[in-house]
């Protein structure tokens, strides 16, 4: 029996294909020249971070920066290092000028002019500068009591209303032992007033009206204070007699067969009995 043909030989173009697909083509010059530009500006970006920031050495010492690359255009480069300053010279420091920035001014509401922070308005967020400030009178302060009593106004129309009217604490002139006294501005609390009453006529009769009331309970305390003295002085001018009551009969009356009775000649009283 015959043996079996050999196998042909592979052709020559196939095994170029073959060893072409398993290497990687060769780059190009101007490939090669592009990553050679990028090494060179990656090194020289290295080069200029260690130049103006240098990682310090151990044990305190500062370390040296390293030598600056200057390209002379021949083909080469120069490295120049700088010069070692003396261990006791003092380093000057260059710092940039400072941002000039821009104020958001305020503007008085009596004068009109600029201004950049004031007592008003940084106790009472009020616009006014300090040379248009009138304590005595315009911008005067008053206690939370005078709020409550002159201008009609509640705890919540103080505290919870918005916006929260500002206040600033100080201590009690009359007794230094008795709590803080809280202090509002007046033309504020004159404002909140009026947003709670709607215009000063309805506060004006709503004042009448307090005032009247008061009056009545006034009168009619004295009144009550009036008649217990009434009362009194006449408990003290009456006495009681303490004596006894004895009465004193007549003679006595027959009613029936055993039953007589006898009437008290100071009172009437009628003593009914019966004989045996």
């Amino acid at each position: 029996m015959a043996g079996a043909a050999p196998a042909p030989a592979p052709a020559p173009a196939e095994e170029a294909a073959s060893g072409a697909a398993g290497e990687r083509p060769p780059l190009s010059a101007a490939a090669l020249a592009k990553i050679e530009r990028n090494r060179q500006r990656a090194l020289a970006l290295r080069q200029a971070r260690l130049a103006a920031r240098p990682y310090p050495a151990a044990g305190g010492v500062r370390a040296r920066a390293p030598p600056k690359v200057v390209d002379t255009g021949g083909g080469f480069f120069l490295e120049e290092e700088e010069e070692e300053e003396e261990p006791g010279a003092a380093e000057k420091i260059v710092h940039p000028p400072a941002p000039v920035l821009e104020f958001d001014y305020l503007i008085c509401g009596d004068c009109g002019k600029e201004f950049m922070d004031s007592y008003l308005m940084q106790h009472f967020d009020w616009a006014t500068c300090d040379n248009c400030r009138d304590a005595e009178d315009k911008h005067k302060l008053i206690t939370r009591t005078e709020a409550k009593e002159e201008y009609l106004l509640k705890d919540c129309d103080l505290d919870k209303r918005e916006p929260v009217l500002r206040f600033i604490v100080k201590k009690n002139p009359h007794n230094s032992r008795w709590g803080d006294m809280k202090l509002y501005l007046k033309l504020q609390v004159i404002k909140r007033s009026l947003e709670v009453w709607g215009s000063e006529e309805s506060l004006q009769k709503a004042k009448e009206l307090r005032r009247d009331s008061r009056e009545k309970m006034k009168q009619k305390k004295f009144d009550k204070k009036v008649k217990e003295l009434r009362r009194a002085m006449r408990s003290s001018l009456w006495k009681k007699e303490a004596s006894i009551h004895e009465h004193e009969y007549g003679p006595e009356e027959n009613i029936d067969e055993d039953v007589y009775k006898k009437i008290c000649t100071v009172c009437g009283h009628e003593l009914t009995y019966e004989k045996m």
